[in-house]
């Protein structure tokens, strides 16, 4: 049998570490994650300008790809109805593509086939026009729109129904 004295704990192995009590970059979101870049790399770029660049060399291979052969139709080649409404900072749009909300900056795109419910209400008192889309995963996606009066609601309504009668299948599932 073989006595030691001192401690019992291995040695740490040479490769690194993970966790966020080494590393704070390992924390998912907190910061972009490491690159295995050396010192002949050349220097790092900033995210956005290595994006753009990438966008510049691809967008002429792009172009001559959309030229001959478009993947989707154009909007002016179907007809349909279509629903818009937007204030100074939300908009939602309806179309045969699906439905798109966005607020400021922020937007989210539904198809039809991933819509479970879409409801519509309006505000006892002001002129706020609130169209909820509903997942079938129980999530709920809202937007409250500021019309320019309340004689709009109506007007979105009617607008609303015509393309959900068009395109949204509640037979879907």
């Amino acid at each position: 049998m073989e006595q030691r004295i001192g401690s019992s704990s291995q040695p740490l192995k040479a490769e690194p570490v993970k966790g966020a009590g080494f590393d704070p970059a390992f924390i998912p979101g907190l910061t972009s994650p490491a690159s295995g870049r050396t010192e002949g790399d050349g220097p790092e770029k900033e995210p956005e300008v290595a994006e753009a660049e990438e966008a510049e060399e691809a967008a002429p291979e792009s172009e001559e790809a959309a030229e001959t052969s478009p993947s989707e139709p154009e909007e002016a080649d179907v007809d349909g109805p279509v629903f818009e409404a937007s204030d100074r900072r939300a908009r939602i749009v309806a179309d045969h593509r699906g439905v798109r909300l966005s607020l400021d900056d922020q937007e989210c795109e539904f198809r039809w086939d991933e819509i479970g419910a879409v409801e519509t209400e309006t505000a006892r008192f002001g002129k706020r026009y609130t169209v909820t889309v509903h997942t079938p995963d129980r999530r709920w996606y809202p937007i409250e729109i500021e019309a320019p009066a309340r004689s709009r609601f109506t007007e979105w309504d009617e607008q609303l129904d015509a393309v959900l009668d068009a395109y949204f299948e509640e037979d879907a599932e």
